[in-house]
């Protein structure tokens, strides 16, 4: 089973211009927001904040499945040595 999950142009772009809307969107709302500045100032962290984490939680799970992925190949090398160093069709 060897697939190859690669992202088109289309969807990169798509996520890209996707983030920026939100971002931008939630930043606007919050400089408009008509509330003190000590709580505008609270939600413009918390939304920073909620930005990090999730660059680092899709960094996490790019990270898990690079790893699985290259075990997966390695688990699936050793099963073609295995299989070509005992190969009972050929054999006399």
């Amino acid at each position: 089973m060897n697939q190859n999950s690669s992202t088109t142009n289309a969807f990169f772009v798509q996520s890209i211009v996707s983030f920026g809307v939100a971002l931008t969107a939630s930043t606007i709302s919050v400089i408009y927001l008509p509330v003190d500045g000590w709580i505008r100032a609270f939600l413009a962290l918390a939304l920073l904040y909620a930005v990090t984490s999730t660059f680092t939680l899709a960094k996490c799970v790019r990270d898990r499945q690079e790893a699985a992925s290259v075990i997966s190949r390695v688990d699936q090398a050793r099963l073609d040595k295995f299989l070509a160093e005992h190969d009972l069709i050929s054999r006399p």
